[in-house]
Parts: C-alpha cells; structure tokens; sequence
C-alpha cells in the first residue's frame, strides 16, 4: 500500500487525538511530506518526514508524487484566483510561468518574487524570525495566522532544509550549551521549561510569548526576570543557533 503523501494544502492542523475538539499540537505546511500509519473513518494517524511528528489529520485528498523545485521565502504570499496564501516555507514545483507569475497548481499562481529555489539558505536568521513579528501566538501553529515559541525557532531551521525538533522538551536535548551565562550574544538560544526565545542582539531577544498573545521583541534581562516571577521558571540552558 502506498502510504506516502504530500500536503496540497496551504496548512493542516495537526491534532493530539482524532477529533477537531482535541488539541492542535502542530501543523503541516503545503508541499510537505509525511507517512499514514493508520486509517480511520474520518482522521488519518501520520508521521511528517521533515520532524518525525505524529498526530491525526482529517481525511482529504493528498497527493502521492510532487518534485518540489522552489519555496516561499515571504511571511506569505497570496495565490491568485483564491482567496488563500501560501505561507513561508511552503515547498512547490512550477508547473508554468508568465510574466511575474508561476503557476504551482492547476490554475493557481503566485507572485515569483515570492519564492526562491528550494536549495536557497538563508542565514540569516533575525531577517526569518522578524518576518513573524505581531504574528499572534497559537499554541501547535506555524505560519502567519498564529505561530508558538518552538515553531518560530524550528522553521529557521526547516527553510534551510536542516532537522530540527518541533517541540521545546526535544529541543533543548537536541543542542549543547549551558545554564549559566551574565552576557548574551546574537544568536543565543535561551531555553525555559516549555519556552524558548532567541536573542537579535546582545541587548533583546524574539519569542512568541504567549502572555502578550503575539511574536514580540523584549529586553533579555527584563524578560528573565519577567518569566522568573511570573511562572517561577529559571532559565534552563543557553545555546547557540
């Protein structure tokens, strides 16, 4: 049986059980490949290939072969005749071109400024993580229409085709660095049981922080302190990205 597929969908929700009551734990982004482990009668079991995530997806029609040539390198960008976007990271093969535009599906075009070849890095990750700024927070998201903490640092990682795990309990595990450190550098990673925020410069830091329900760009000792006396949370381990 060929349990293989590639999402044909602008997003997905993930969810923790096979009901659309249950949690959203993460999502799957256009283009992107995952394994059915199970069949249900209206939620799939899957697995991504990208994180190894596991969860249910409602049933719906996928695709089983794709040759993804490019990705979208904006926030989002709008697919013309719909009413959708494409968000960033999203994985498609150009079908045709005109003009300023390619069509990555039947009769659905985007703007080719918007993508870059899939091979493309980018390093520089400030550039990446801004792109969210104001994004709301969603727990479980991964685009423009609500994104969580773990998320905004993974899909730095995912648009430069490396692995990285999707949650902050596999994260923190995942690099190497310390707990205890006075001076902070740009790209530092600070870890809190459950939180994560990356630092832009030696002075402030980005998460998506879920008290002020949206990405936000705070100072890193007032944000410390903040986390420290309002979850009794110290900061676990510093590492860098």
């Amino acid at each position: 049986m060929q349990n293989n597929f590639y999402s044909i969908y602008p997003c997905i929700n993930i969810f923790e059980q096979p009901s659309i009551k249950s949690k959203i734990s993460s999502q799957i982004l256009y283009g992107e490949k995952f394994k059915v482990l199970k069949i249900g009668r209206n939620f799939l079991k899957i697995k991504t290939y990208y994180d190894k995530y596991s969860g249910y997806i409602k049933k719906r029609r996928f695709i089983k072969k794709t040759n993804p040539t490019h990705k979208v390198k904006v926030l989002k960008t709008k697919i013309y005749k719909s009413k959708n976007f494409l968000p960033f990271s999203s994985k498609i093969e150009i079908l045709k071109r005109d003009g300023n535009y390619i069509m990555f599906k039947n009769n659905k075009w985007i703007k080719k400024k918007d993508i870059t070849p899939i091979n493309k890095k980018e390093r520089n990750f400030v550039k990446i993580f801004k792109l969210y700024l104001n994004c709301k927070y969603k727990w479980g998201g991964k685009t423009y229409n609500g994104i969580d903490c773990s998320a905004l640092l993974q899909i730095f990682y995912k648009f430069n085709n490396k692995f990285f795990p999707r949650d902050t309990i596999d994260q923190i595990k995942f690099k190497k660095g310390n707990k205890n450190k006075k001076k902070y550098k740009i790209g530092d990673i600070i870890y809190w049981k459950g939180h994560v925020a990356i630092c832009i410069n030696s002075k402030r830091l980005i998460h998506a922080y879920g008290p002020k329900k949206k990405v936000v760009i705070m100072q890193i000792n007032k944000t410390i302190k903040k986390i420290q006396k309002s979850a009794n949370l110290k900061v676990k381990k510093v590492c860098s990205i």
